[in-house]
């Protein structure tokens, strides 16, 4: 995915939707900024997020989503929106050496 030279508009949208870092941070890694986007943006701010990125990078955020980002109704969302049917479960953390446990009911 593009790295974006920012604008005034979607450095706005980035300082309050990833609140806890500068927004050139947040926009460093554009496929995790849309995993924010997807999830926590208003609609207004997602107007601001399609000027910049098309649906090819919406889809590659969701097909490379980092674990912890996404809330369940807003996957089912997107994914749905994209045609991912059925719905893959949501990213889950993985630790290295730990046992594989499958993650059920969320």
């Amino acid at each position: 995915m593009k790295r974006c030279v920012a604008p005034a508009q979607l450095r706005a949208v980035a300082k309050h939707i990833v609140w806890f870092e500068s927004p050139a941070k947040a926009l460093e890694n554009p496929s995790r900024f849309l995993a924010y986007a997807m999830t926590f943006a208003t609609t207004r701010e997602m107007t601001v997020v399609r000027r910049h990125f098309n649906d090819r990078d919406l889809k590659a955020a969701l097909a490379n989503a980092p674990a912890g980002i996404f809330d369940a109704r807003s996957w089912a969302y997107w994914n749905v929106m994209f045609g991912r049917y059925p719905v893959p479960p949501l990213p889950v953390r993985r630790f290295p050496g730990a046992a594989q446990k499958r993650r059920v009911g969320r």
